[in-house]
């Protein structure tokens, strides 16, 4: 094996240039670094010289077409504190060595459609713009700690494991959105914690293997734009829009399990907690999640027109413990859950709540959450009478063998449907409700049965009426004469062998009508009970 000769390098390499290209061909770090640390800042204003910068164009070539690696090395671009100048376009290539760019400062955008990568990492460096449609990595792609002022385009790109941008800030591009992934797969996880976005996070249609994190991450909406669009989501594990444990001195992340925060009563010594944080719409319509969708202690700040959307989403648990937005609307129309996970002081007030044809299984209050609090929940989400959300949480609650909350539940229905009547029935609406409470509680019939029966009682003990048929009739007795008018359909002998005249006559008819009314309304309560049942 011979090396290749020195006249392989190309001609008109700068100093840091020819540098550059024997590290590659050593695979080792090609660090520029000033002794100044306050030089080495990407994102500060000082000027970087031309010893310190390299063009894109060499760039380009080593990643496409460089040098064999020095014999027992592997080729690699790594480079530390390097100014990259002219615009650094790679589109449609194939680039075979490990790439690897720490605290470096682009002068203009990266422009990477369609290209091939193995691992691709931009850690801390300053960008105008990432132009990445449709790249393919075989490995990771890292760009944490990367500030890019004018948007990041990953539509259609295909990851081969991890997607990493925790601490990540962009800004907008001109169509006011700051990243845009929509179409792209990731084959594990979406690191994105505590990133900072000016512009909309587009995801329509991404795909996640793993976990999407967006733990302590700030998202703020453009003008007309959401905060975070990202319909049709499919994520396999868990979405977490949570709290982050950052270091009190340096702001930077502590370590958090891989698939879930642990929350301790009291913080590790030295850490701070930073929610998540979204100052627009956000809409995750159609979306998918294998394992969770999780928000707690999220805060969600919306104008009134804005929604927190989760139309049809399909999770098998939904943590909705956020922080009550002050405006906007919270949508869970069509949603399917297996088990809600919920705060009382999490859900907005009336009209600020939909979740017509919601379906959950099971409810698991965090915290105290006592069925007053639950039937206002459901109140905010009909402004009109809707009964489907009340036989819901009816049928959940009876699940879980609570069928006292249940009938309480129903009755409320009733209460509720009652204000849509006209007057003559919603005046029924109201006896029925007064006497027996629509049914479902069958031990007020009870009592104003033995109330009726005790005044008919002592009422008939001082009038002894006269015979219809003569000497044919059974022996006088108040106490079964009153009960036999109290409980139709049943003969307990008595009626129909005295004449009730004037006033006596206006009590039986008076008892007969209120046995009448308690016994349909008992009645119509069972059947409603058993047809549940």
């Amino acid at each position: 094996m011979t090396e290749p000769h020195e006249g392989d390098i190309p001609d008109g390499l700068s100093a840091a240039e020819l540098g550059m290209w024997q590290s590659f061909r050593n695979g080792t770090t090609y660090d520029l670094r000033s002794y100044d640390p306050t030089h080495n800042d990407p994102f500060a204003p000082q000027v970087w010289g031309p010893e310190r910068s390299v063009g894109a164009r060499t760039v380009a070539r080593l990643l496409l077409s460089g040098p064999p690696a020095r014999p027992g090395r592997v080729a690699a671009l790594k480079l530390r504190g390097v100014r990259i100048t002219g615009k650094l376009d790679l589109a449609g290539g194939r680039v075979a060595p490990y790439v690897e760019l720490t605290g470096c400062r682009f002068e203009q955008e990266v422009v990477l459609p369609e290209c091939h990568f193995t691992t691709l990492r931009l850690v801390g460096c300053a960008l105008p713009r990432l132009e990445a449609a449709r790249l393919h990595t075989e490995g990771d792609l890292h760009l944490p700690r990367c500030r890019i002022d004018r948007g990041i385009r990953l539509t259609d790109a295909q990851i081969g494991t991890d997607l990493l941008i925790n601490q990540l800030s962009v800004g907008p591009d001109r169509h006011g959105r700051a990243i845009v992934g929509d179409g792209m797969a990731v084959a594990q996880d979406l690191q994105a914690e505590m990133i900072e976005t000016v512009g909309e996070l587009s995801l329509r249609g991404a795909k996640v293997g793993g976990s999407l994190s967006l733990r302590g991450s700030r998202l703020r909406a453009a003008e007309d734009r959401r905060a975070l669009n990202a319909p049709q989501l499919t994520v396999e594990r868990t979405l977490y829009m949570t709290e982050a444990w950052v270091s009190v001195d340096t702001g930077n992340q502590g370590t958090t399990p891989p698939y879930g925060v642990v929350y301790a009563p009291t913080p590790a010594r030295g850490t701070r907690s930073q929610i998540f944080e979204c100052r627009g719409g956000v809409r995750l319509d159609d979306g998918r999640f294998g394992d969770a969708v999780d928000l707690h202690k999220a805060r969600f700040t919306m104008t009134r027109q804005e929604e927190l959307s989760l139309r049809r989403i399909v999770t098998p648990e939904l943590r909705f413990n956020a922080e009550r937005p002050e405006e906007g609307r919270v949508v869970l129309n069509g949603a399917k859950v297996v088990t809600l996970i919920d705060l009382s002081t999490s859900w907005p007030g009336p009209g600020g709540l939909a979740m017509g044809g919601f379906v959950y299984e099971n409810l698991v209050p965090y915290g105290h959450f006592p069925l007053s609090r639950r039937l206002e929940w459901v109140l905010a989400a009909t402004p009109e009478y809707v009964p489907e959300p009340y036989e819901r949480l009816a049928t959940v609650m009876r699940s879980c063998g609570e069928d006292a909350d249940a009938r309480e539940v129903l009755l409320a229905k009733q209460r509720r449907r009652r204000e849509t009547l006209p007057p003559a029935a919603k005046a029924w609406g109201y006896l029925q409700d007064w006497t027996v409470a629509y049914g479902y509680r069958p031990g007020r019939a009870a009592v104003w049965m033995a109330v009726l029966w005790a005044a008919g009682t002592a009422a008939f003990a001082q009038h002894v009426p006269p015979s219809i048929k003569g000497e044919e009739h059974p022996q006088w007795n108040p106490a079964l004469y009153a009960l036999d008018l109290l409980i139709p359909v049943i003969n307990l002998g008595q009626d129909g062998y005295w004449r009730m005249e004037d006033a006596w006559q206006w009590t039986a008819a008076g008892l007969v009508l209120v046995g009448w009314v308690l016994a349909t309304t008992v009645a119509a309560g069972a059947s409603r009970m058993l047809r549940r049942g």
